[in-house]
């Protein structure tokens, strides 16, 4: 195996960038970029701490930021497994990246910036929808946005109706769970999932 070692190495392997892949990084929001993100209900937020990096799935029923401004976004923290893994990192380093996904657009949105947790009452209240807020509000500062070339996207296929797996094609929650840890009840799990993801979607 031939292993590129350096950055004199990987630099000359791959050659050139193209001046489309320079021109497109900004600091800031522009009106196409902010057309981008108010459209975008589905996000990946990764950040990095020191037992290591977390990506974390991240979706709302609208936009799943909020814009403040040119370079300020704003991430409620909804409910989800109480993991914290992406809080405890920003904590105690605030590098975020956002990874914005659009169905059926063939690009990904990307910033890259700084991150803090806000619990200021007013900011939770502005975010409450059925009557449940946020336990946190993530306030993210852009350093560089830029779209993302779409063969990726293109090559996976992944907004095509034939590439949608059916029902059964992957396994369940429960079965993953039963697998890993003897005597948990995998069938138990999934049934009761529904009801309870529907009492606690906020």
């Amino acid at each position: 195996m031939t292993i590129l070692s350096s950055l004199e190495e990987l630099h000359t392997h791959y050659g050139s960038v193209g001046e489309a892949s320079l021109i497109k990084e900004i600091d800031s929001l522009s009106p196409a970029y902010r057309k981008i993100v108010e459209n975008a209900a589905f996000c990946a937020l990764s950040t990095c701490g020191p037992e290591g990096l977390d990506c974390s799935p991240r979706g709302d029923d609208g936009p799943v930021v909020r814009i403040k401004d040119g370079r300020t976004l704003l991430l409620p923290d909804r409910r989800g497994n109480n993991r914290i893994d992406s809080l405890r990192n920003i904590i105690r380093d605030p590098r975020v990246a956002l990874m914005f996904m659009v169905p059926g657009w063939n690009n990904v949105l990307r910033a890259n910036g700084k991150a803090v947790i806000s619990v200021d009452p007013d900011l939770l209240a502005s975010f409450e929808k059925e009557d449940r807020q946020p336990r946190s509000v993530i306030v993210i500062t852009i350093d560089a946005v830029y779209f993302q070339c779409a063969r990726a996207i293109m090559r996976a296929g992944l907004w095509r109706p034939e590439s949608r797996i059916s029902d059964g094609d992957l396994p369940t929650p429960g079965a993953i769970m039963q697998e890993i840890k003897d005597g948990f009840d995998g069938r138990a799990y999934d049934e009761a999932w529904p009801e309870r993801a529907a009492k606690s979607m906020w």
